[in-house]
């Protein structure tokens, strides 16, 4: 049975163009700087994004915290904000993989506001009591579904910059981000000192990400992706896959965020539901359901008519489009929402 899931654009699966490409890859072992696709993968990954080199990793979680290890010493504080996914959905790994302490700051919906930036940059040589910032961490395009201006980036940097302190960009979606925009990624990646994304949101390749930034740091970062585990044999194979996600399937996206206004249009049509369509900026929609009802319930009913979504978060739903996700898809997606809102 073809389900029609749109509990996030991780659930992609890989073209079939990607599947004879990642057949015929051709490999050899990472570790020992052998794999031509993995070279030529991060090659060309540093390139899109601006940067001088590039690293292949496991995941979007594990190029952010390989950064924040790689950027800060141990004892350091990272300013970053409140709602990002590295405070929010990371598991707190920054304290156990790089030893530091997260400094949040509350934003208008992900977008910091540099003052308060400037304001909780500490020097741990200046007090005995304070530990030094060590790294600012950006988020764009933000995992609520909100892209930061570019000034707003702008600001940041220089702040940062004119305190001897780098940036890092979470740019899971960075490519959404940019199509949003409609900026090349360089545009926005100016802003930053190293980038992590996703080869697995939305651009439909199985597995991996990649971290970018200076020569410099992406020598470090080797070691340091070998010390969590992230050394990887013949992962040609995989960047095979990354290779066309990054080709292709990044100009693509503009589709996914017209069927993802279309489906919020339609949502916000049904009394029962409130919408901002303000916030649909990317491939997400979140909304509330303004009725008393079973969340488990609905999970399953949607999952019985075919369509995999997940429970809300703190009372507010997700939806998100995708490769695999047509507008005919969307159509049925309200249908069925309307069908179970008439047993409440």
């Amino acid at each position: 049975m073809r389900y029609i899931d749109i509990r996030s654009d991780t659930v992609t699966q890989p073209t079939q163009e990607m599947r004879e490409a990642m057949f015929k890859a051709e490999v050899g072992d990472d570790v020992y700087d052998e794999d031509p696709t993995i070279k030529k993968l991060e090659k060309y990954a540093a390139e899109v994004v601006g940067k001088e080199d590039a690293v292949f990793v496991p995941s979007g979680t594990f190029g952010n915290q390989l950064s924040i290890f790689t950027h800060c010493e141990r004892g350091n504080e990272v300013i970053l904000d409140d709602s990002s996914h590295i405070v929010v959905h990371e598991v707190g790994s920054a304290s156990v993989i790089a030893g530091v302490q997260l400094r949040t700051i509350n934003s208008d919906k992900g977008v910091m506001s540099p003052q308060d930036i400037k304001k909780r940059i500490r020097k741990g040589e200046d007090d005995l009591h304070f530990p030094s910032t060590g790294l600012i961490c950006l988020e764009n395009a933000h995992s609520n579904g909100r892209v930061v201006p570019l000034e707003n980036m702008k600001e940041i940097s220089e702040i940062a910059h004119e305190n001897g302190i780098p940036v890092h960009l979470d740019g899971a979606r960075v490519f959404n981000a940019a199509t949003y925009l409609n900026v090349d990624p360089k545009e926005i990646t100016q802003y930053c000192d190293s980038v992590m994304f996703c080869l697995s949101k939305g651009l439909c390749a199985p597995v991996g990400s990649i971290v970018a930034g200076s020569k410099d740091f992406i020598q470090k970062a080797k070691k340091k992706r070998k010390l969590m585990g992230g050394g990887l044999r013949q992962a040609g194979f995989l960047a095979a896959a990354g290779l066309i996600a990054l080709e292709k399937m990044r100009f693509r996206l503009k589709e996914d965020h017209e069927n993802a206004r279309y489906l919020g249009e339609k949502l916000g049509e049904i009394p029962e539901i409130s919408v901002n369509l303000d916030d649909i900026q990317i491939n997400m929609v979140f909304f509330t359901i303004n009725k008393d009802i079973c969340f488990e319930e609905i999970t399953q009913f949607f999952l019985e008519k075919g369509i995999k979504i997940n429970p809300p978060e703190n009372g507010e739903f997700r939806f998100v489009t995708n490769y695999w996700v047509s507008k005919k898809d969307v159509d049925y997606i309200v249908e069925t929402m309307k069908e179970y809102l008439k047993k409440w």
